[in-house]
């Protein structure tokens, strides 16, 4: 009897498991063909090395549905070795803190946090606590993102606390990234469906140096959906405008960009400006009521801005070597926006509101005929 038992029990977990990971299908699993350029490993933004991801995702109570999600660019101390990085703004509807400071100085000296518009101030004070902690540095330039999460959440209870930004970001850890309603995904929404954390990534052939790009995005926007060239949002009757009705269009989208390719601020900030551009690709309008920024970042080792030294001197690519990487940061910024949708499942929350995930199986059939119709077939693995 016992022995029956632990193998019902096992057989149970397995089924669990399987359905588990069916639940967990990313686009390209389904055998969508996306982009000219292969991915890394886990086709997230831990492909960089060094980067690691961490999540507190909030969602106990009736009302509760956000979250904090934490980027940490590079294994050392930030703070002592600070990172060059480059911010551009598609639309400045937002809330984003610490974007002057790197604008003006062009690094980063603390991770970077994700979260709810009406929390930023618990966002900067958790990255300040965990900075003087491990530091004890007089001041630091905190940088934190945010969207609006309200259709879904009560976001003016304000759930998130310092302790959860501080959790978020000593639990970040490398490999695999979970997607969708997480972290401070948990209560967005895109193009009228489920949204949330999405992330994909790059890798340059050898020819082009074998760097790596990497993207996690805060989807909370609106537009037109288009995958993969495929006008989603109008065969399948959803999108904003439809009836002159303005619907699901305004909110944010965050989108965090790093490569471990040798690159200077100024031509971050080019590589950012890409990544609105890889939105654009999703039919995202950036409209007037939205707050899309996008932060790039070069973690490349040489280049790191030690405190320790009175000089500086870099080592980084020409003009001439940027438009790959341009291509790689839209390819990859795109397929996160699409990660995050594919990912949500169906959520309600606040005041009984119900947003329902993209009907992912008609989705990609309505994609796969597009491009069998072409004559495009998948050339490499899912990742």
């Amino acid at each position: 009897m016992g022995i029956k038992r632990t193998l019902f029990v096992a057989l149970a977990f397995l089924c669990l498991l399987s359905s588990g990971l069916k639940a967990q299908k990313r686009l390209r699993d389904y055998g969508v063909v996306l982009g000219v350029m292969k991915t890394g490993p886990n086709n997230a933004i831990t492909d960089v090395k060094g980067v690691r991801v961490g999540h507190v995702t909030l969602n106990s109570k009736d009302d509760m549905r956000t979250g904090v999600t934490a980027i940490i660019p590079i294994r050392q101390n930030i703070y002592e070795n600070k990172v060059p990085a480059g911010v551009y703004v598609g639309n400045g509807f937002g809330k984003m803190a610490g974007i002057s400071q790197i604008q003006e100085l062009g690094n980063i000296e603390t991770p970077i946090v994700l979260t709810n518009t009406l929390n930023v101030a618990e966002g900067i004070a958790g990255i300040v606590e965990n900075a003087i902690e491990q530091n004890h540095c007089r001041s630091v330039n905190a940088v934190v993102g945010e969207t609006n999460d309200g259709t879904l959440n009560n976001i003016q209870a304000r759930y998130v606390t310092k302790a959860d930004v501080i959790r978020a970001i000593k639990e970040a850890k490398d490999g695999p990234v979970a997607e969708g309603c997480v972290g401070a995904g948990t209560g967005t929404r895109a193009f009228g469906y489920k949204a949330g954390i999405g992330t994909s990534s790059r890798v340059l052939p050898a020819s082009m140096g074998g760097y790596t790009v990497g993207v996690l995005v805060q989807a909370n926007f609106g537009g037109v959906l288009q995958i993969a060239g495929t006008p989603i949002g109008q065969l399948m009757d959803k999108y904003s405008f439809r009836n002159d009705i303005l619907h699901d269009v305004d909110g944010s989208c965050m989108i965090v960009v790093i490569t471990d390719a040798p690159v200077d601020s100024r031509n971050l900030e080019r590589m950012a400006k890409r990544a609105i551009l890889g939105l654009a690709q999703t039919g995202g309008i950036a409209a007037n009521g939205s707050g899309d920024y996008a932060i790039a970042l070069s973690v490349a080792e040489e280049n790191l801005i030690s405190n320790k030294t009175p000089r500086y001197t870099s080592t980084v690519l020409k003009n001439e070597d940027m438009s790959s990487l341009f291509l790689a940061t839209m390819e990859a910024t795109s397929e996160a926006i699409w990660n995050s949708l594919f990912a949500a499942e169906d959520m309600t929350g606040y005041k009984g509101t119900t947003v329902k995930a993209i009907d992912k199986e008609k989705a990609v059939r309505l994609i796969l005929n597009a491009q069998n119709a072409n004559g495009l077939k998948s050339t490499y693995p899912a990742r």
